[in-house]
């Protein structure tokens, strides 16, 4: 059984083909999808899809960075009225994003700041972006200092010292298609860490891996991110699975 610990695979890309995209996925092995929400936009095609899909989609609730704009403060609140309504599996999807666009850097610092806290305080795990921004949304979480504070940096693209450094702080490494991409260099990088550190993630409809690069990505695709995984670690697909699994059974308490 595999887990796919990242798939945005509710939103409109899949129209009409949600629920056939699921039962491929459950055809190819991925028994569990775990479903980051975005803003307030996405909230009602999640709760939908889990509410569908029980037992097999997990959904979390969170604002994501690029969704912060000058109605953050409302767009927080609904996230924690929505955490007194509905039953979600952690916070997410998350972080800081100053790829596209610095206008808003310090409120994403803010919103950053206020959901690994709320995370924190109800015991629930983070989904981490952090797109040209490791280093400052590391430097939040040092500062906060929460103890409880656990979960996964999604789609990781860091150096190795920044891998062990997010490992040691009590988090996952989430491992997409970029592994299977010819000169991402992510191969090397998970090389030197364990197969213990890591979660295996698709960012569906994002970052298909080879061979569906270019394509829209789904979370059947996770079988191919597996294989690379378990080459990359000499080990065999059976084992990959096995410890993926259990590190995201662990992580968001499945």
């Amino acid at each position: 059984m595999l887990i796919d610990t990242h798939s945005h695979i509710f939103i409109e890309e899949f129209d009409g083909d949600t629920s056939a995209a699921i039962s491929r996925a459950v055809a190819n092995g991925v028994h569990k999808i775990i479903l980051p929400n975005i803003d307030s936009s996405t909230i009602k095609r999640l709760i939908d899809t889990s509410n569908s899909h029980p037992g097999i989609c997990y959904p979390l609730i969170g604002l994501h960075p690029t969704s912060v704009k000058e109605n953050y403060i409302e767009e927080l609140e609904l996230v924690e009225n929505w955490l007194n309504r509905y039953r979600f599996y952690g916070i997410g999807e998350i972080g800081i994003d100053l790829y596209w666009d610095e206008t808003f850097k310090k409120e994403q610092e803010f919103v950053f700041t206020r959901q690994i806290n709320i995370a924190n305080n109800l015991g629930l795990p983070v989904s981490i972006h952090t797109r040209n921004s490791f280093e400052v949304a590391f430097n939040i979480i040092k500062k906060e200092k929460l103890s409880k504070l656990t979960g996964v940096f999604h789609c990781f693209s860091g150096t190795v010292e920044e891998a062990k450094a997010v490992i040691k702080a009590g988090f996952k490494i989430g491992v997409g298609g970029t592994v299977t991409f010819k000169n991402s260099g992510i191969d090397k990088i998970i090389a030197q860490l364990s197969p213990q550190d890591i979660l295996l993630e698709t960012d569906s409809p994002y970052l298909a891996p080879v061979p569906f690069r270019g394509k829209q990505n789904e979370s059947a695709y996770l079988k191919y991110i597996a294989e690379k995984v378990a080459q990359i670690f000499d080990l065999p697909l059976e084992e990959i699975e096995t410890i993926s699994t259990q590190n995201a059974l662990q992580i968001f308490k499945l």
